[in-house]
């Protein structure tokens, strides 16, 4: 290590760590990258469409391929994304079958 590495506090082990060991941390970054069909990247609040027909259990509906989700938020799943839709309460899809608009 050189001597003029910077230091951080890390609070879970109330210690100073080398900058350069926190990032290389498999836990420094908590947020889960979660992707669409096609490789894109998902983030809260973005709209997707989705890319086949989709029965929703307990809903007795039938989301059609094409069909626009508006406003979605991500799960901490890296394969679950919670949706709101007319008509259908507590909407959770799989990234799998959603594309990013």
């Amino acid at each position: 290590m050189s001597g003029d590495e910077d230091y951080v506090y890390d609070e879970a082990s109330g210690e100073w760590l080398p900058a350069s060991q926190i990032a290389q941390s498999p836990g420094a970054d908590p947020a889960v990258e979660v992707r669409d069909a096609v490789g894109n990247r998902l983030s809260d609040g973005d709209q997707v469409t989705l890319i086949k027909d989709l029965q929703v259990k307990g809903a007795g509906q039938t989301l059609k391929q094409g069909t626009v989700i508006k406003s979605i938020r991500l799960t901490g799943d890296d394969q679950e994304i919670d949706c709101k839709y007319p008509g259908i309460k507590g909407l959770v899809l799989r990234a799998e079958f959603v594309k990013k608009r």
